[in-house]
């Protein structure tokens, strides 16, 4: 199989399958010097763990991580890092019923078409499990873009067709990062504003009853982004942070800025005003989203993902089996009926893999700063 490995100089490679002995990644590039222990990792690893919540799958897991190689001394070696999450909760009898079905949603055709075979308990490689890699990786880039003032926040915006009060983040856009991110844990659904979690929580609860799904929508801001980041043509910026996005699972759709809504406004409207103060160049709005002409303009990046509902109901569903014959199927096992408040996290470590990768590879995008590096 191809296609496990992302980046050009921040690289990750992540491995395992959901009901195999162990989910892991290895991170190449970080550089060396960086302060990292397991007790780093964890902390974002336990914001996607199972069973957390009555809006998450029942399925109990530590997700416990160990650091394998590429540090000594808490401190990385600039070596390959190596983590692993082992599986201690698989029901895989949970799935024997549907080995010869192809669930409604999943990738269960597709991957059977293409490689003429499939782990059928609980999705193998493509399941969400997988992002445990992604976000162990991801914990160790936003660590190291916290040492060039980059913090990276993403949390639910919308779930269930309940979305939070814009005037209510409208302040974090130029304000307290930290207070948003306060505001986003204190919510079961990663909502920062609890009177929307309160709603959307109950349309949740109508959903289970009636044994189907919700999805939603989550929005990423990072702040303290230099002028600089990306390249104009093939490796944009906004490109690559939708490509790391949309290579999660359950992501069907991403924008940055006013996205789609721009395709409804006008030049006079859409464009950014700049202005000058004590010569800094600024921006009036940012209908950009922090990227211009694929290249960061120095305000905060705005991104948001489209989330589908999760696939796994347990409401009867119409499919075929793999010998074309029509079938009804009622999926059993542990199921979330929200994906969105566990992605929240591997969307934000995802964007900060990429925009790491995307500020090494810009290093090198002027002659006069690669030599003030190596000679100051």
């Amino acid at each position: 199989m191809a296609g496990s490995v992302f980046g050009q100089i921040f690289k990750i490679a992540t491995w395992g399958e959901s009901h195999g002995k162990g989910i892991g990644v290895v991170v190449d590039g970080c550089p060396a010097g960086l302060f990292l222990n397991e007790s780093t990792v964890q902390a974002y690893l336990d914001r996607r763990k199972p069973g957390q919540t009555k809006y998450s799958t029942p399925r109990k897991e530590d997700d416990t991580v160990e650091i394998l190689s590429g540090t000594f001394e808490k401190r990385t070696t600039g070596t390959p890092i190596s983590m692993v999450v082992y599986n201690k909760s698989q029901r895989s009898k949970d799935y024997s019923e549907i080995s010869q079905i192809y669930r409604p949603g999943h990738a269960d055709y597709t991957f059977d078409m293409k490689y003429g075979f499939r782990d059928y308990r609980g999705g193998g490689r493509s399941s969400g499990r997988e992002t445990i890699g992604r976000v162990a990786a991801g914990a160790v880039a936003a660590e190291v873009l916290k040492e060039f003032g980059i913090e990276v926040c993403a949390y639910t915006k919308s779930v269930c067709g309940v979305t939070i009060d814009e005037n209510y983040t409208e302040s974090f856009l130029n304000g307290s990062i930290q207070k948003l991110r306060n505001d986003m844990m204190e919510s079961p659904l990663y909502m920062p504003d609890h009177k929307a979690s309160q709603k959307a929580e109950e349309c949740l609860l109508q959903r289970m009853q009636e044994k189907d799904s919700a999805g939603g929508i989550i929005e990423c801001i990072v702040s303290g982004v230099p002028v600089g980041l990306g390249e104009p043509v093939f490796e944009k910026l906004d490109a690559n942070l939708a490509k790391a996005v949309m290579s999660i699972g359950a992501v069907k759709g991403v924008e940055i800025g006013s996205g789609f809504a721009a395709a409804y406004s006008s030049g006079s409207l859409n464009n950014d005003s700049f202005y000058s103060d004590n010569n800094t160049v600024l921006k009036k709005t940012n209908n950009a989203g922090g990227i211009l002409g694929g290249i960061s303009d120095g305000s905060n990046i705005v991104l948001r993902a489209a989330i589908k509902p999760t696939p796994s109901i347990a409401r009867q569903q119409h499919t075929v089996n793999r010998d074309g014959n029509d079938k009804d199927i009622e999926i059993k096992g542990r199921h979330d009926p929200v994906i969105v408040p566990r992605a929240v996290v591997v969307v934000e470590t995802m964007v900060a893999v990429s925009l790491l990768d995307m500020l090494m590879v810009s290093m090198t995008s002027r002659l006069d700063l690669m030599k003030k590096f190596f000679w100051g």
